[in-house]
């Protein structure tokens, strides 16, 4: 528990902190990652999110993509992890969330600051007109989904393979890992370029780095400085008893 008690105390006395989060931290929400043995890509081709393979076949990228993003993760519900950071928000704790993450179980969960580093799943994007439109607005059971307004393509209004971050999710997440002086890295490996870039950033800028992973990953040995082993789910219990054990509740 000491190593809890430690994170406890950095979060206690920080005057600005952020969480970064990857898809460790709702896989116990049902939602699997990409990568790994048992990720979607050894179950998909990942050309499905390649821009210009959906361009070029937009029925068949939008079948595989219904099934994944649409069908089988309509009913997943924010964890125990999600509800600790909104937690920690509303006491003022925590500033803001840098999620690579597109399944909106942040907002679910009550946080309010949340920047989507690679967007989000939530909302489709006209290819043609750029108007976005919730998810719920548009038939998804007729495929390719079309722009009500001009008739141009819908896409999901998420970072694409050969697509690039967008400008004011990308310019906020540099400025708060700029002022940071604690960051939470919740259940990313750091491989993804350039969001992988945010936590180092922080560790530059003199943040400390409390990193919660089932396994090492790229930051663990270089830059961070608290690295609590768990599942997102039961670090997040045990830091939230820490933080009672010091009187920060």
């Amino acid at each position: 528990m000491n190593e809890y008690i430690r994170a406890a105390k950095l979060i206690k006395n920080s005057k600005l902190t952020v969480a970064f989060t990857g898809a460790g931290i709702s896989v116990e929400s049902g939602i699997p990652t990409f990568r790994g043995k048992d990720g979607l890509w050894s179950k998909y081709n990942p050309e499905i999110l390649d821009i210009d393979f959906f361009i070029q076949n937009p029925k068949e990228s939008w079948l595989k993509i219904k099934e994944i993003f649409y069908d089988y993760m309509k009913n997943v519900k924010p964890n125990l992890a999600h509800i600790f950071l909104a937690e920690l928000e509303k006491k003022n704790l925590l500033k803001a969330i840098i999620t690579q993450n597109i399944d909106n179980l942040h907002q679910e969960a009550g946080s309010k600051n949340v920047i989507e580093f690679h967007g989000t799943a939530k909302k489709l994007i006209c290819l043609n007109c750029y108007q976005k439109y919730d998810v719920n607005e548009i038939n998804l059971n007729i495929l390719p989904p079309i722009c009500p307004k001009c008739k141009g393509l819908l896409k999901p209004d998420f970072v694409f393979f050969k697509e690039p971050i967008p400008t004011d999710a990308f310019n906020k997440s540099i400025e708060y890992a700029n002022k940071a002086e604690v960051m939470l890295v919740i259940g990313t490996t750091g491989e993804i370029i350039p969001a992988s870039e945010i936590p180092k950033i922080a560790k530059q800028n003199g943040a400390k780095i409390i990193e919660i992973n089932i396994e090492e990953s790229n930051y663990t040995n270089t830059i961070t400085d608290i690295f609590l082993k768990e599942k997102a789910t039961v670090a997040a219990k045990k830091l939230k008893e820490a933080m009672e054990i010091i009187g920060c509740n």
